[in-house]
């Protein structure tokens, strides 16, 4: 490992033999990286870093705009010929160098810019996705009450707009208000209470900052500076509970969202395919896209876990795992989320579409709407928000791990020794970077990081990271280094 500083690639076959060995053996370095304690703590990493957010609420959304279950065919088409090699490329560049996203660009120093973009990129997205965190902390200690806060209107926050779901359905059925022209309760709890959207005039009238949502994002990189307080040796054992766990409450959900009535209505709807769309190529291309951010290619998460790994950890395997588990788990997530839907649109007396969302549409208006109209209300709220949380972190310790390692790469002999400290210093600047988003205009902010920040770079930091590996640095020498390890 102490070779990769040098040459990421002068490992030899012989596991215990290097070459250029003896021109390199006087050579002091600096404090060791480290590795992973556990063998599972590595692949249960990556797949709490890439089932996430977007598995809940951007792949039901995406598949139901995009032709149901017809989008089934080009999602796990573009899964084998781009998402497979791509993620399996960036876990063996980290696995054969054990070097961050910037040190890594030994392999060829002129498109080190790249790694550059990289981490630009992560922490333009760790500033927001800690926010989105921060989001789901605030609902979810709103959860911990006898009643939900957004299941009536009355409250000092709603409008005239406002109508409860109860009585927007009279004993025959039928609807006795023009539902286009009323607001749920938990909309206007989301736009009026929690962002408080109402006193911003746009982006560039942020208002005054939301001091209970600060403390929720104070909050949330407090727990995520804890648990990534001695890099992967504690990040690595958190995710045998974040990474597991949300699958319980998945299957939970799952299970009471199918027995509900109209269930069949929202699963119909998600999954009735549409195979005329297959020939437009925007299916075709949001097929990709929802590859790129759901296993989370491009970020240096993948290359950053890898680079900790032991000599012979069998990749090729964990690349099988996590790419289709984390199919499976878009899949199921879908099924869970439109269940509900189905179940709310039958309540409600109004087609599915116009209760589906994405994005925090979903997670923070549609859904916590539907569990209002469950028996035991706040416990189902609290299991989805909890889901959430568990879910965000996963990707936040990623997103953090990267530009901590990426640096202490870059500055062995000062800052591994003091990584501790130089990962709260990141913590504490990146907070108050996005204490903006904790405004009455902060959603502007948001929206704009999340629509910008990893779109269209994201795609040329990837696509420039296969042509350097295959053409300057040649596939001949990459493939011959990765057959050493196997």
């Amino acid at each position: 490992h102490h070779l990769a500083s040098i040459n990421p690639f002068l490992k030899n076959k012989n596991k215990n033999h290097f070459s250029l060995l003896s021109e390199v053996s006087l050579i002091e370095y600096p404090e060791d990286r480290g590795n992973w304690t556990g063998k599972l703590d590595f692949l249960l990493s990556c797949i709490g870093y890439c089932v996430g957010l977007g598995n809940v609420w951007r792949f039901p959304y995406r598949a139901y705009t995009n032709g149901g279950g017809a989008f089934l065919v080009p999602y796990f088409i573009m899964l084998a010929i781009c998402g497979i090699p791509i993620f399996f490329m960036e876990l063996s560049l980290g696995q054969f160098s054990s070097l961050g996203p910037l040190a890594v660009w030994k392999i060829s120093p002129l498109f080190k810019g790249v790694g550059m973009a990289t981490i630009l990129i992560v922490c333009l997205v760790a500033i927001y996705y800690n926010m989105i965190i921060a989001y789901v902390l605030f609902y979810l200690f709103a959860s911990l009450t006898k009643n939900l806060p957004w299941q009536y209107c009355g409250n000092w926050w709603n409008t005239d707009l406002c109508l409860d779901h109860h009585i927007m359905r009279t004993g025959n059925g039928a609807v006795p208000f023009n539902i286009s022209n009323t607001v749920s309760p938990s909309e206007e709890y989301w736009s009026r209470y929690v962002l408080h959207i109402q006193e911003s005039s746009g982006i560039g009238d942020p208002g005054r900052i939301r001091w209970n949502l600060c403390l929720c994002l104070l909050l949330a990189w407090v727990i995520v500076y804890l648990c990534i307080l001695k890099g992967v040796k504690s990040s690595g054992k958190v995710v045998y509970f974040t990474a597991t766990f949300p699958y319980l409450i998945l299957i939970m959900l799952l299970i009471r969202g199918v027995t509900l009535e109209g269930a069949w209505l929202g699963i119909k709807f998600y999954l009735t395919p549409q195979f005329d769309l297959l020939l437009s190529p925007k299916v075709w291309i949001e097929a990709a896209l929802q590859i790129f951010y759901s296993l989370g290619v491009g970020f240096g998460g993948l290359l950053t876990f890898a680079s900790y790994n032991t000599f012979h950890q069998n990749i090729y395997r964990d690349t099988f795992i996590v790419t289709v588990g984390n199919a499976i788990t878009s899949i199921l997530a879908g099924f869970a989320i439109f269940s509900v839907l189905g179940y709310m649109s039958q309540e409600l007396d109004v087609p599915v579409q116009e209760v589906a969302k994405a994005g925090p549409g979903l997670a923070f208006v549609v859904y916590p709407q539907a569990m209002t109209m469950l028996p035991l209300s706040p416990f189902w709220s609290f299991l989805f928000f909890f889901m959430l949380l568990t879910l965000g972190l996963d990707s936040q310790f990623a997103f953090l791990e990267t530009i901590v390692t990426a640096v202490t790469d870059e500055f062995p002999y000062y800052l591994r020794p003091k990584k501790a400290f130089f990962s709260a210093v990141v913590c504490i600047v990146m907070f108050l970077m996005g204490l903006i988003l904790t405004t009455e205009g902060g959603m502007y902010w948001l929206v704009l990081l999340d629509d910008y920040s990893a779109g269209f770079g994201l795609m040329v930091v990837v696509i420039t990271t296969c042509l350097v590996v295959t053409r300057v640095y040649g596939k001949t020498r990459y493939t011959d280094s990765v057959d050493i390890q196997f």
